[in-house]
């Protein structure tokens, strides 16, 4: 992913007395500057990640457990697609930090409405997996405002309207808004069948799960 960095004026404000160019304190200010420049292409991302998080921008708005779990759906439709990168960060010290840094770099998907067939999601307790699942019989699961934070996608996808290459900063179709600076794509729909993910994250403004099953299973989904 990449990131951009604004440019920083030097030019004094109006109607104030410019400070000689060689003066300690205008030489401290420079030095400062530019080693603030030289730091941002390491922590841009990661910064403008947590403040478009903490601004609502972004679907996940809460520290990640760092333990993945697998969603899969005979079919999902969604109107209003949009994916983009970024990170979700765990909480300080998690003992599922590792050696990430307590980041994981993700791929975000955002829906503005979805509805999905026979729903499984399953998370690994080690040892035991702890199986969710919805929308078996005639109902299917809905969604309003939905975003996945996914570390592997699988399915048979199609599009309408898509476009690829987008600055996530400018998307408009699911209402959600990325870096700028990072690749994404948007669609007007999107049709996924046999859909399979590992997701770090998931959040929805509605979700409505008929026939709902919560178990403890051997195995997952």
């Amino acid at each position: 992913m990449a990131s951009s960095v604004g440019t920083i004026s030097e030019t004094p404000e109006s109607g104030s007395t410019p400070e000689a160019s060689d003066s300690p304190a205008r030489r401290g200010r420079v030095r400062g500057r530019r080693a603030a420049i030289m730091a941002v292409p390491a922590v841009a991302i990661t910064a403008g990640l947590a403040i478009l998080t903490a601004e609502g921008a972004l679907g996940v708005q809460f520290a990640i457990s760092g333990m993945p779990f697998t969603v899969t759906a005979e079919s999902l439709d969604g109107t209003g697609f949009e994916q983009f990168g970024g990170l979700d960060n765990m909480a300080d010290n998690s003992p599922n930090a590792g050696d990430t840094g307590g980041q994981v770099l993700v791929v975000t998907s955002a829906i503005k409405n979805a509805t999905l067939t026979k729903l499984c999601q399953s998370v690994d307790l080690g040892g035991t997996n702890l199986l969710i699942k919805a929308g078996q019989g005639e109902k299917k699961v809905e969604a309003t405002d939905l975003t996945t934070d996914s570390t592997e996608l699988t399915g048979n996808a199609s599009f309408d309207n898509i476009e690829i290459g987008n600055d996530a900063s400018t998307l408009t179709k699911a209402g959600v808004k990325g870096p700028i600076g990072v690749f994404s794509q948007q669609a007007d729909t999107v049709h996924i069948g046999d859909l399979r993910q590992t997701n770090y994250a998931t959040t929805a403004a509605v979700f409505k799960l008929p026939g709902l099953k919560l178990s403890f299973s051997s195995k997952g989904c």
